[in-house]
C-alpha cells in the first residue's frame, strides 16, 4: 500500500481556511488581526495602499495587522496561518 501523498502547502492553506470558518468560539480581535495580516502575506504580498484614516479604526487595525508581515515570504505566511489555525482549534475544543 502507497504512503499517501503529502498535500502540498497551497492545499493545506486552503484547508486551513475552511477550517478557520467553522471554528466553535470566534477568536480574539488580536488572533483574528494576527489571521488577517498572515492571510493577506500570503494571497498578495506586501501591504499596498495607503493607511486608513485615524477614524476608520478597524481599517487601520487590519491595515497595521498586513504591514506587520511586510517582507515574509509567501509561503512562511502560508505556513503561519496554518499553524495559528492548528493553535485556535486546539484552544477551541
Amino acid at each position: 500500500m502507497a504512503a499517501a501523498k503529502p498535500k502540498s502547502l497551497e492545499d493545506r492553506f486552503a484547508a486551513a481556511k475552511a477550517r478557520v470558518e467553522k471554528l466553535e468560539t470566534r477568536p480574539s480581535n488580536e488572533k483574528l488581526l494576527e489571521l488577517y495580516g498572515l492571510y493577506k502575506q500570503a494571497t498578495e504580498g506586501d501591504v499596498s495602499g495607503s493607511r486608513p484614516g485615524l477614524l476608520d479604526l478597524k481599517g487601520r487595525a487590519k491595515y497595521d495587522a498586513w504591514a506587520r508581515r511586510k517582507g515574509t515570504t509567501r509561503s512562511d505566511a502560508m505556513k503561519g496561518y496554518v499553524a495559528l489555525v492548528g493553535e485556535l482549534e486546539e484552544t477551541n475544543g
